[in-house]
Formats: structure tokens, sequence, C-alpha cells
């Protein structure tokens, strides 16, 4: 897969496609393009061209630590500069979880270089921000207090990363723990912060504001409900609504491999939408 210097970071990606929109999909949490692969084979098989990449600090696209801004503004830029570097704006930018937080504030951020959003298992509410704050932020944040690099490069996604490409091991390693437990407070602090919105990252404010089309699939879980779905739904004007999981089960998070098996119809929903979309904009 081709590699692409994205503002001093190397960024892992693919394009699946050859001809017909642009459309840019990323997966949830801190996840490999792996994870949003499948998907986005059978929405480029319907006519798109479909970008996936494995943002930095994921799959094997570089570790940087660091920055004034939230990692998820970090992120729209480097998505943001990537699609211009293809030629590929305006775009079609959507993703599931933290991938659709990231499509938003990238809406926001770029309202004039997208078409429309494509937003899945949508995160929100005081469960989703407690849960999501520990498991992306305080518990890197302990591990290197307690036990330094060695203990961060111990943990659950380091692990992954390190095993994906060796040599991120001595990136970790080469870090000050300090400058790393002040790069995730930071980001810690700018993601709570988010927490307390309908919807992570973004105000009702923010949402009435977006003007493309949007289509949204809830969650069913505690940590992508259908209330925080169905309020992005009501404050983003004339987005549609499409459940595929009719109720929430009691759990902190659905594996996203059980959603797997309805990706075809996944693939239906958007690709059905964008086309009506398209045809009420001509």
């Amino acid at each position: 897969m081709p590699i692409a210097n994205v503002r001093g970071a190397n960024i892992n990606y693919e394009v699946l496609g050859t001809s017909g929109p642009w459309v840019a999909l990323s997966p949830g949490g801190r996840r490999a393009l792996d994870h949003v692969k499948s998907l986005a084979q059978h929405v480029a098989d319907a006519g798109y061209r479909v970008l996936i990449h494995d943002r930095r600090n994921c799959g094997v696209s570089d570790i940087v630590i660091g920055g004034d801004q939230s990692e998820y503004e970090i992120w729209a830029d480097d998505l943001h500069e990537l699609l211009s570097q293809l030629k590929a704006l305006p775009v079609i930018v959507g993703g599931s979880s933290s991938g659709c937080r990231l499509s938003v504030l990238f809406a926001l951020k770029y309202p004039q270089a997208v078409r429309a959003l494509l937003l899945w298992r949508v995160t929100g509410g005081a469960f989703a921000g407690a849960r999501l704050t520990e498991n992306y932020y305080s518990k890197y944040i302990r591990a290197a207090q307690e036990g330094g690099m060695d203990a961060v490069c111990a943990l659950d996604h380091f692990q992954e990363r390190i095993a994906a490409r060796p040599q991120n091991r001595a990136t970790l390693m080469a870090m000050d723990p300090k400058a790393f437990i002040a790069a995730m407070e930071r980001w810690r602090e700018q993601f709570a912060k988010g927490a307390e919105l309908p919807i992570i990252g973004a105000s009702e404010k923010d949402l009435n504001s977006i003007k493309v089309p949007a289509c949204i699939i809830p969650g069913n879980d505690k940590t992508h409900n259908h209330a925080v779905a169905e309020a992005a739904h009501r404050m983003i004007r004339g987005s549609e609504l499409h459940d595929l999981f009719p109720g929430d089960l009691d759990v902190d998070l659905v594996p996203t491999e059980d959603w797997a098996s309805r990706e075809r119809e996944m693939a239906r929903i958007f690709t059905d939408f964008l086309a009506r979309a398209q045809a009420k904009a001509a």
C-alpha cells in the first residue's frame, strides 16, 4: 500500500475503486484501515473511489504523540491534506465511532470540502464519555507514570503497533515519559470537554450548522446507543436515519465483528442514500 507524507507523518493508505465520486471511510477506535476495508470495497463496487487510511498512531502509520490540537483535529487536518494530495476533494466522508467523530469534525472544519456524511455507531453520553476517556487516555497516562515508556509499550494498542511495525518500539522508547504524559493529558482534557455534548465532540449548534446530506446508522450498545444517534438525526437537518439493529444491548461494546455480516446491507443503504442525494442536488 502507498505511503504519503502528511504534515510530517508517514500515513499508510489505500484507494479502492478506479472511478466515480470520492469517499473517505474511517474505522472506530484507533483501529487500522483493515477494519473498514470490507465495507469500503462494497461501496467501491457500487461505483465509488474509496480512500481508507491508517490515522497517525494507528496501523502502520507513524507514531506521533503531541501537538496543541485535539487528537481528532489532528486526524481531520491529516485527512484533509491527504485528500488534497490525491486531488479527491470535495469528498463524501464517513466513519464508525471515532471515525464518525472524525467525519463530523472534518465537516465542521472544512464544510466546502464535504459532499455528504455517512455516520454509523454514533457515540455520546456520560457512559461513553467516561469509558472512552479511560480507554483512550487515562490508562496510558497511568502506565507512563508508573512504569515509563516500557509500560506504555506493553499495553494493548501499542503492543499491536509494535507487532505491525517493530521500529515503533524504538520510537516510543525514545520519548520522554513526561512529554508523553503531558500530551495524553492535553488530549484527555480536550476529549472530556467534548464528551459533555450531544455527540462527543459536537454541540447542538455544530450539528445544526451541517448542511450536507447525512445518513446515520445507530449503534446498539451502551457506548453507541440509539438515543445519541437519534439526537444527531434531529440536529442535522434533513439527515436520514436507518436502523439495522433495533434496540440497545446491555453491553459496553458490541464487537465490530458482529456488524461484519451486515456490511453489504450497510453499503446498500449508503449508496442508495448517495444516489438519492445526488439526484436531488441535480
